[in-house]
């Protein structure tokens, strides 16, 4: 065993009795998750992975589909426009909340649930759940599918998604019909993936859009510095602020208990374990991304050369 596997597997040991937290109960599929399953995985932009726990378990993709859909927006409609109906701005509040620009009607950011609704309706309503879909397995690296079970539930309890939607399209912010948009934001929600997954998708962004594994350049690097900006100040939502200060990682959860973390030029890291905090992000998942963040030095505030004889940091051979 190498030593980064052989890091992983203690990590997984420590922080695998932590049984705090809830799984998701709003969506039965969710609500009826075994909570105790818990995969690590890792990879790096040499293409290396490294694996520990549970981590070729299926699970939904949730929220964080949306940062990804975020960045198939920007692609594929422009900077300019995809700006004109979401903003860049951290909301400090919960992933669900109802919540506008007073003047224009955008909601702050893309990663949460009415920026994502709004990133859906850019892109053409005919074909867009097999052009998201194929974008998100670009990105992981092998193909995927959405659960339909999960969807339909997550259509069918999504009131308050619809009521965004509707909201938006009154103040012209929707680019389709809300139905739709919403029925197509909840279908994304229920990819389906494995912590592998999202590590290969997290080290996709930390290599400035091109995949570690089949050298394929996803993402435009433009895209990948904006993606990682807004993931940084808002991925976490209401707890972004304590995240950034333990972790300090761009990243982003999902109420499947599915974690990434991206630390940029270096590796990508996903964690998934459905016991879920009070702001929807998986318990063990954070402990782990604090612990990695910590033990291999990768918070992006960090500076971790040694000192020189005059006192200043030098830098170190790369």
């Amino acid at each position: 065993m190498d030593d980064l596997s052989r890091f992983l597997a203690d990590v997984h040991k420590e922080v695998l009795p932590e049984t705090d937290g809830q799984v998701a109960s709003y969506i039965p599929s969710l609500a009826q998750a075994d909570p105790d399953p818990f995969g690590i995985a890792l990879a790096t932009v040499d293409g290396q992975l490294h694996t520990a726990g549970d981590s070729e378990i299926s699970f939904s993709l949730q929220s964080i589909s949306k940062p990804l859909t975020y960045a198939l927006a920007l692609m594929e409609s422009g900077f300019e426009a995809v700006d004109a109906v979401v903003d860049v701005e951290p909301s400090g509040e919960a992933y669900n909340r109802i919540s506008l620009e007073n003047e224009t009607g955008r909601p702050a950011n893309a990663l949460i649930n009415a920026g994502a609704i709004a990133s859906t309706s850019l892109l053409p309503s005919g074909g867009r759940m097999s052009r998201l879909l194929h974008f998100y397995g670009q990105l992981a690296g092998r193909r995927l599918h959405a659960d339909a079970q999960i969807a339909m539930e997550e259509l069918e309890g999504g009131h308050r998604n619809l009521a965004m939607a509707h909201l938006l399209h009154s103040f012209g912010k929707l680019a389709d019909e809300p139905v739709q948009a919403t029925r197509d934001y909840c279908a994304a929600c229920a990819t389906m993936v494995t912590t592998t997954d999202l590590a290969w998708i997290a080290a996709t962004l930390a290599n400035s859009g091109c995949h570690p594994g089949t050298g394929e350049q996803v993402i435009d690097p433009l895209v990948v510095q904006r993606l990682l900006s807004v993931m940084t100040m808002s991925g976490m939502y209401d707890e972004a602020g304590w995240w950034m200060v333990r972790v300090g990682l761009p990243g982003k959860s999902g109420v499947g208990g599915g974690i990434i973390a991206v630390a940029p030029g270096k590796l990508g890291l996903g964690v998934w374990s459905p016991r879920l905090n009070e702001h929807g992000s998986s318990v063990r998942g954070v402990r782990t991304c604090e612990i990695v963040s910590r033990e291999l030095e990768l918070h992006v505030m960090g500076s971790h050369r040694p000192p020189s004889e005059d006192g200043l940091s030098a830098p170190t051979a790369s």
